[in-house]
């Protein structure tokens, strides 16, 4: 059990306000999806230019939706600029971990805040399979004499951790590779940090690949991605903690 202190928990509620305005988004979005097309800023703009209706009363529905998605968008702008804002004024060890997270593929400030929102210390977990447990991304188990018999994941954690890290785990489909945008993430962070985030892009990316050949459903490869994971992100966790921690003793 953890009972998050202050600043964790105003960073939690933050990036939960933040979930909660995509999920309005996405469901916005649904209502004015054709089924054929994929959403973009063209397809938005199409929408408003060339469908109509001539009943008013379906005209008043489209323009209702068309709202919902801006309005949804502002209010995700507005939140990730307060919680870029947020991450600035953090405690160095707390902001030494989020910028440690987003040394990895997949992990770009929002989800490295909420990881560290929702987990508070990650050295507080032994191992990387008690992290496993504690996002609900572990087999489910049943004995029965001497069977045992191990089913889908339990689903019985932090079902915020677990969205995150699934989503992260679709960037490992791609091969490894370290863009523009991840090197200017990883130039703060240790050359450790940057050894297990490689690492962690190999194993990931090989072990989808074994997973899809399998003929393995793209969903239940991505969970099984999104708990391996979650041992780099262990991984990473304890290493930038140890470090502030050395660097708080050396100033005292």
């Amino acid at each position: 059990m953890w009972v998050p202190d202050a600043a964790h928990e105003a960073l939690r509620d933050l990036v939960r306000a933040r979930e909660a305005a995509k999920k309005e988004q996405l469901r916005a979005k649904t209502s004015l999806e054709s089924g054929v097309q994929a959403w973009t800023l063209k397809y938005l703009a199409w929408v408003k230019k060339e469908v109509h209706f001539e009943q008013p009363a379906q005209e008043a529905t489209l323009l209702d939706y068309l709202h919902e998605v801006e309005h949804a968008e502002a209010r995700i702008a507005g939140l990730d600029l307060a919680i870029e804002e947020a991450v600035k004024s953090t405690a160095p060890k707390m902001k030494a971990v989020i910028e440690g997270l987003q040394a990895l593929r997949g992990i770009a400030q929002v989800a490295a805040v909420t990881i560290v929102a929702e987990l508070g210390e990650i050295s507080r977990f032994p191992g990387a399979r008690q992290l496993m447990g504690y996002g609900g991304i572990v087999a489910s188990e049943h004995s029965s004499g001497a069977s045992t018999w191990r089913g889908g994941i339990t689903k019985t954690g932090n079902a915020h951790l677990r969205r995150v890290v699934v989503e992260a785990a679709w960037a490992y489909r791609h091969r490894p590779n370290v863009g523009g945008t991840l090197r200017k993430r990883q130039e703060v962070v240790s050359e450790e940090v940057r050894e297990i985030a490689w690492k962690a892009q190999h194993r990931l990316h090989t072990r989808y690949r074994k997973l899809t050949a399998r003929g393995k459903e793209k969903g239940k490869v991505a969970t099984a991605i999104g708990r391996e994971l979650l041992g780099f992100i262990w991984a990473i966790g304890v290493k930038v903690e140890a470090a502030q921690k050395e660097t708080e003793r050396r100033a005292a």
